[in-house]
């Protein structure tokens, strides 16, 4: 039913954001053949779902890929392909025969989409990283923080899933749309450096008009400004504030009963250190169901703190669903929703190799080629 539905797409099995955007394909209605190494199958694959929730969706054929006979089959695969994705360093692919270059040969309207942290080139593209660095470098690890403390790294959000899964899909389907028109593939180069920047581009233009200082917890988004920042409550939990705009921000006050008159103006900078003391005061005298029953659902922007558990609970992510269960395990909804082709998730995650006999059919490989690559050892 997904928008996606009759794509094909070989991944490359990987970890990350490479799985991620996978899963955000197949999530789409996209039929994605996840390429397992052999030496990972284990034991006929038939136990209960993997947990590994990123791999959710897509089938799994467990080939050797150092064996010619398993590099063919993938080529083989490729030629039916919409499209391939893989995460590996600069140059891997290429080793192991499967570069760019020789799957477009096969296959011209091949989208070929590459996952990297630095990108295919430049004076760091060998070497290794994680998402901690990837945003270091876009600067965009450098603003998350408070004031007088270090950076804080925001899990491993902005760049293995924001700035590099959700790239990377992103670029993969406009190749496609753009092949329409063409009827030729190319290379989507996707890097989390690069996705971490862009994701960034709001704040540069802050930078040079002036409007953001480059120091943690001064500006108005990172929990500099007093009106925009996660309170403490007198349990222990915290609420979250948000009232940037006049409308919202007259509404904060109304609600706390702080009086306007006695109060600097909200964009005096020079007091936002004192009210922070006194909003973090004020937050620590109610619960947070007792913040939640006088702010929720009201215009002050507000909203409680939950954690994933919670959040699973919540009745606003109960009534829109967004939150399912899939494979014996809680998880999000496909997102973004569709009106007419909703996602869907199509199975739950696979063991290694789980799948590698009956995908190979479903894809045309004969029962008699299917033999030969099994008694080769190049598939498992």
């Amino acid at each position: 039913m997904g928008p996606l539905k009759g794509i094909r797409v070989v991944e490359i099995a990987g970890i990350g954001p490479g799985p991620f955007c996978a899963m955000m394909l197949a999530d789409m209605g996209a039929d994605v053949i996840r390429i397992d190494r052999a030496d990972r199958v284990r034991g006929g694959g038939s136990g209960a779902p993997s947990f590994d929730l990123l791999n959710r969706g897509r089938r799994s054929a467990g080939v050797d890929l150092k064996k010619p006979e398993g590099v063919e089959l993938v080529l083989r695969l490729v030629e039916g392909a919409d499209g391939l994705l893989e995460g590996f360093r600069p140059g891997v692919m290429e080793k192991l025969g499967l570069g760019p270059d020789v799957c477009l040969a096969r296959n011209p309207k091949l989208v070929y989409g590459r996952m990297t942290g630095w990108g295919q080139e430049g004076p760091m593209a060998q070497a290794a990283g994680h998402d901690i660095n990837y945003i270091a470098l876009a600067g965009a690890l450098d603003p998350i923080g408070r004031a007088g403390e270090g950076p804080l790294p925001p899990l491993n959000l902005v760049g293995d899933f924001g700035g590099g899964g959700l790239m990377l899909a992103f670029g993969m389907v406009c190749a496609l749309v753009e092949r329409q028109t063409s009827g030729r593939g190319q290379v989507v180069d996707a890097a989390m450096v690069d996705g971490a920047a862009i994701l960034m581009t709001m704040f540069h233009g802050f930078r040079q008009a002036g409007l953001w200082e480059e120091k943690r917890g001064a500006n108005l988004l990172d929990t500099g400004a007093w009106f925009y920042d996660a309170y403490e409550c007198r349990d222990g939990k915290y609420v979250s504030i948000g009232s940037l705009e006049p409308q919202f921000y007259a509404e904060l006050l109304r609600r706390t009963g702080l009086d306007r008159d006695s109060l600097p103006p909200q964009m005096d900078r020079s007091q936002w250190p004192a009210m922070k003391e006194r909003m973090r005061a004020l937050f620590r005298t109610k619960t947070r169901d007792e913040w939640c029953a006088l702010m929720e659902g009201s215009d002050v922007c507000f909203a409680p703190v939950l954690s994933m558990g919670e959040a699973v609970e919540h009745p606003h992510n109960r009534q829109r669903k967004t939150f399912v269960e899939s494979g014996g395990f809680v998880q999000p909804a496909p997102a973004p929703r569709f009106s007419r082709t909703p996602g869907e998730i199509q199975g739950p995650a696979p063991h290694a190799g789980q799948h590698t006999e009956r995908v190979l059919a479903d894809w045309g490989v004969p029962e008699s080629e299917i033999a030969r690559l099994r008694s080769s050892g190049a598939i498992a």
